[in-house]
């Protein structure tokens, strides 16, 4: 599984290169501290993903890195084209 660190990450951001950013923490997680990921928490990975662009890399956080590992798991076995990254560590610390 391909990882990403968050100074890459925020390289990414400031060069505003194209890429999906996916929280897959709880609503409140999200509401509480939110690094402008699109929510879709672990427990609806299940469900159709319309929204999700998968011709660009997608990369997926969580708390700790666990949460987005198992999320990046099962969506790479439905969209196998697609570069997804898991946000080193998560962001636990930010």
């Amino acid at each position: 599984m391909r990882e990403i660190s968050r100074e890459l990450l925020q390289e990414w951001m400031d060069a505003k290169r194209e890429f999906v950013l996916i929280d897959v923490r709880e609503p409140r997680e999200h509401e509480s501290h939110n690094i402008g990921g699109q929510l879709i928490p672990l427990s609806d990975i299940n469900k159709p993903l319309d929204l999700l662009k998968t011709d660009l890399p997608v990369v997926v956080y969580c708390r700790k890195g666990i949460r987005s590992q198992i999320a990046i798991q099962r969506w790479q076995r439905r969209y196998p084209s697609t570069e997804f990254f898991n946000l080193k560590a998560g962001i636990s610390d930010s």
